[in-house]
């Protein structure tokens, strides 16, 4: 028996290794996919992040939301994602707005540390003073 490893529908969709079945998108895969490189276009890149008035959850908010359901709010969960796949394009914007603002709680983390190690010296300095 004969099966088509590439197919072309009569709307221009394409299959390949999809063995007959019906075809949803433009360009269908049953198999691994190898390239160089793939250029995806996505809108909105998260650099909204950084402008004044975007909403950084409190780390408390962030810790209640995973404890609450299990992944990061605005990640798909991996029960989701098993289901229904992801878009790569969705999926960079998601990734890198997560960086983004991880890169704005370690600021915050490192001003913290900078103010108590500040407050310290300054501590130290009034203890020496103190016991001479």
């Amino acid at each position: 028996v004969w099966t088509p490893r590439f197919e072309i529908d009569t709307n221009g969709k394409v299959g390949i290794g999809m063995n007959g079945q019906d075809l949803n998108d433009l360009l269908e895969v049953n198999g691994q996919i190898r390239a160089k490189e793939v250029l995806v276009e996505t809108i909105n890149w998260p650099d909204y992040v950084f402008k004044k008035g975007y909403d950084l959850k409190p780390l408390q908010e962030v810790e209640k939301y995973i404890e609450e359901n299990g992944h990061l709010e605005n990640v798909p969960s991996a029960e989701k994602v098993e289901k229904e796949g992801v878009q790569v394009g969705d999926m960079s914007n998601i990734l890198l707005r997560k960086v983004e603002e991880l890169t704005l709680y370690v600021i915050e983390q490192n001003k913290k540390i900078e103010a108590q190690e500040k407050e310290l010296k300054e501590l130290k300095k009034r203890l020496e003073k103190s016991q001479k």
